[in-house]
């Protein structure tokens, strides 16, 4: 009786092994999954934040450019109103 039990208890104990064995490989799996996924999401947030500093750095060269027109036309705006001031007097 007891010699049945500890077979029935061994063959129990391997097929709940065998069964968490083939569970571990499909785990195995779906964790390499995501870890290539989680790879190629890292590399596009690189891509983006280089983009995103190339695009800071032409809004920066682009906000310079348009104070220097804008100091150049209050510039040319005096200019043209000395000559206008001179011609009226």
């Amino acid at each position: 009786m007891i010699n049945k039990l500890l077979i029935a208890g061994a063959i129990m104990t391997s097929v709940l092994l065998t069964g968490c064995a083939n569970n571990n490989t499909k785990l195995e799996e779906s964790v390499g999954s995501l870890s290539t996924q989680v790879s190629q999401l890292t590399a596009q947030v690189q891509q983006l934040e280089s983009e995103h500093e190339g695009m800071k750095s032409q809004i920066q060269s682009a906000t310079d450019a348009a104070m220097q027109a804008q100091e150049e036309a209050l510039r040319a705006n005096s200019r043209i109103d000395n000559i206008a001031a001179s011609y009226s007097k």
